[in-house]
């Protein structure tokens, strides 16, 4: 094993950390140390052991490093248990007083107004006393860890010196464990990637090996129950995403009693606070109510993704609706489908699923089927705690931000749906004004980029093209021009014939286009599909799963190729994907004079009379690189080719075929055009791609996220679904909808 071990956590930035540890350090101890070594409970205090971990990495102590490391994670865990029994345990002891009885109750007298008080602090004052005596003799020193330590650990920072550590004192299997837990929780780390894809390349390390050690049950049941409903097993699915309800109501009970800690004074001294005895109580249970609000946010978050998922809770309840019919078992998907409606009663797709499954069970059955209790509960407290919440934020201005999409407009006060709306209304004039102002300055700072990025792009060429199979069939010198290659046998004879297959089951007239099903000429039809809205299709079951991820894999090819062969310094992003046949229509092609597509340049508006390209809005000036793989050849006409600045001049022209793909860069250099298709169908993939991150499309980012979802972080590897459900089935759910693309050129 010669050579440094990539990943290695570097040594210069512990002196930063060192100074907020070394008090833990000197002091002997960390948080609770002395009462807990007493009971045996948690030994020692996280902070102090990880404290004492990073030392030790600091003088290469690997052994050191472990012990710590582990004890700190085990305290950390052993803390957050012992917080929850006892707070359990004192609320079960000590219950809230059942509410007074109606003033008209008969032979029930209303007790005195100071006895009301007085019976509501006993128990008040009992479950604090149990609280006291359950932690013990520490229990001031339960307080959260600092900042600093808490982010530590959330950024699951004991990992990354574990997985050095393990892997000094050769205990392969915990070093991979301890680098894929740490990798999950940070997805962008470049090195852990790195150590990740070595380890793979070592004997003795089993696939096994690589599991997060952070996973929450909840989610990890729902990520294996949603990948079986996507691969079409619905009864493998089922379990799962029952169990992940289970888990989930069980984590959102711990996490709501977790929220019952310390007030925090948020920026106040605390010898400054001088709230009298009702704002205290409100200040710190308004505080306590946001935060269990909050849990919704934690527990539809996972490391691998950038947002939460959105409605998580009752998407669990959507899946198992339609895992449900497909198992045939209609009693489970009407009650699935009605707990799905409470939380959104209006949802006309689950209205006419529920309409489907009662009119085949039959009304007298499906009649007395009621939501589930347990959702209808969590509903009914939820709605509560957010009518508290809107009312001290319309009475006392205590912001509240409402993390569901379900909540009934009548929760919110009227004044303060006013309110809400004015400020939405602002906000987003602001926010589109100084938009505009941004788009001016990215214009500006783009033109003088591109001044020199442009120079560079004349030389810059002939890089390794990656993969076995591909040839460079034409380069700039044989295409007369810069920036310029074709290539072949970038996917091969059955890929094309898939990918047509795909475009013809899966795309939408004018798709890409707003609904226009000849953009560029009357004489053909375009029909297309972008790769998010093909992975959607074969997660609904509407085509083949792995058609679609064909598609996602392919395109993702390109770029790589694309960013060898041209020998860029840095990544290209997608800034559109086009799956895309034009197909001529018979009856128009008589005495056809047009092209398929006019020439054009892609980042800038052509002016071929005046030889100039005006790189300016409305044209997509971010773009750099363009590229377009042919699916077939087995057409008329439909030829690519190269132009002067003056549009009429053809430099080169390219015939499609099956695996061939042409690329060059994006500007004034070359404008380009597609020949009338005068017979057949021409399908291709058209790609175009930025430098500039800013201008990442949207639609890749949300199917960079959709795979991850349904495959895991390492989404290359994972096998496909298989072939799509039968027709004139209820519409399957939908939690990751995203909007459609506006209207883009075509290669």
């Amino acid at each position: 094993m010669g050579g440094r071990w990539p990943g290695l956590p570097p040594l210069p930035p512990l002196p930063l950390l060192l100074p907020l540890l070394l008090p833990l350090l000197l002091s002997g101890s960390g948080s609770g140390s002395g009462s807990w070594e007493a009971s045996g409970e948690v030994p020692e205090g996280p902070d102090g052991l990880f404290a004492a971990g990073v030392a030790a990495y600091a003088r290469r102590d690997w052994a050191s490093v472990v012990l710590y490391m582990e004890r700190a994670l085990r305290a950390q865990a052993a803390l957050r248990a012992l917080r929850l029994r006892c707070r359990g345990a004192c609320a079960a002891r000590h219950p809230w007083p059942p509410p007074d009885p109606p003033p008209d109750a008969p032979g029930t007298p209303e007790p005195p107004p100071a006895l009301r008080d007085l019976r509501f602090f006993g128990p008040v004052l009992g479950r604090a006393a149990c609280l006291r005596r359950c932690l013990g003799p520490s229990a001031k020193q339960l307080q959260p860890l600092a900042e600093q330590l808490d982010l530590e650990f959330q950024k699951r920072s004991p990992y990354n010196y574990l997985q050095v550590a393990y892997f000094k004192i050769n205990k392969l299997s915990r070093a991979v464990a301890a680098a894929y837990t740490f990798f999950v929780g940070n997805p962008e780390h470049v090195e852990m990637r790195q150590n990740l894809d070595y380890y793979r390349t070592m004997a003795g390390v089993e696939e096994s090996d690589f599991k997060d050690l952070e996973a929450k049950p909840h989610m990890h049941e729902f990520r294996l129950g949603v990948r079986f409903y996507s691969e079409e097993q619905p009864e493998e699915a089922i379990p799962h995403l029952e169990a992940a309800l289970r888990e989930y109501f069980v984590a959102d009970e711990e996490c709501r009693t977790l929220c019952e800690g310390p007030y925090d004074y948020e920026g106040y001294n605390y010898l400054d606070y001088n709230a009298d005895l009702l704002q205290a109580i409100t200040d710190h249970y308004i505080q306590v109510l946001n935060c269990k609000q909050n849990c919704v946010i934690e527990l539809a978050s996972h490391p691998s993704r950038e947002k939460p998922f959105e409605d998580f809770l009752p998407s669990h309840f959507n899946y198992l609706q339609f895992a449900y019919y497909n198992t045939g078992n209609y009693t489970q998907a009407i009650e699935c489908a009605k707990t799905y409606l409470l939380f959104f009663p209006n949802d006309e797709v689950m209205q006419q699923n529920l309409a489907y499954y009662t009119a085949v069970l039959g009304e007298e059955q499906a009649g007395p089927i009621e939501p589930r209790e347990s959702a209808r509960a969590y509903r009914e407290r939820s709605l509560m705690e957010k009518e508290l919440l809107f009312f001290t934020y319309d009475a006392f201005g205590i912001p509240f931000v409402d993390p569901d999409t379900w909540t009934p407009e009548e929760v919110i006060p009227k004044r303060l749906q006013e309110k809400r709306k004015v400020e939405r209304e602002t906000a987003e004039r602001i926010s589109q004004e100084i938009g505009n102002l941004m788009k001016e300055i990215e214009t500006l700072v783009e033109e003088k980029t591109k001044e020199s990025v442009d120079v560079s792009m004349l030389v810059r060429e002939g890089g390794p093209l990656l993969y076995d199979g591909i040839e460079v069939a034409m380069n700039s010198k044989s295409l007369n021009g810069s920036q310029r290659v074709v290539m072949d046998g970038v996917i091969s004879a059955e890929e094309c014939r898939e990918l047509q297959r795909l475009t013809n089951a899966a795309a939408t007239a004018g798709d890409g286009y707003r609904g226009r099903t000849s953009p560029h000429t009357p004489s053909e039809t375009f029909y297309g599909v972008t790769v998010f809205k093909a992975l959607k299709l074969g997660q609904e079951g509407r085509v083949p799963m792995q058609s679609a991820r064909l598609y996602y894999n392919v395109t993702e090819k390109v770029r790589r190729v694309m960013e060898s062969y041209f020998r860029l310094d840095t990544s290209l992003y997608f800034s559109y994907s086009h799956l895309v046949c034009r197909t001529a229509i018979e009856e128009a092609q008589a005495e056809r004079t047009d092209s398929s597509h006019p020439v054009h340049v892609d980042n800038c508006i052509l002016n071929a009379e005046a030889l100039v390209c005006v790189k300016e809005p409305p044209a997509y000036t971010f773009r750099d690189y363009s590229a377009i793989l042919y699916l077939n050849g087995d057409f008329d006409g439909g030829n690519f080719y190269f132009t002067e600045l003056d549009a009429k001049t053809v430099t080169a022209e390219v015939q499609p075929q099956c695996g061939r793909a042409v690329g060059f860069s994006s500007g004034e250099e070359n404008p380009h055009g597609v020949k009338a298709v005068t017979r057949g169908q021409r399908c291709a993939i058209a790609l175009w791609f930025t430098l500039d991150p800013r201008h990442s499309e949207r639609d890749r980012v949300q199917a960079d996220d959709l795979v991850k979802m349904l495959f895991g972080p390492d989404a290359e590897e994972v096998d496909l679904s298989r072939e799509a459900a039968g027709q004139g089935q209820p519409a399957p759910p939908e939690p990751l909808a995203g909007p459609r693309a506006g209207d883009k050129d075509e290669l």
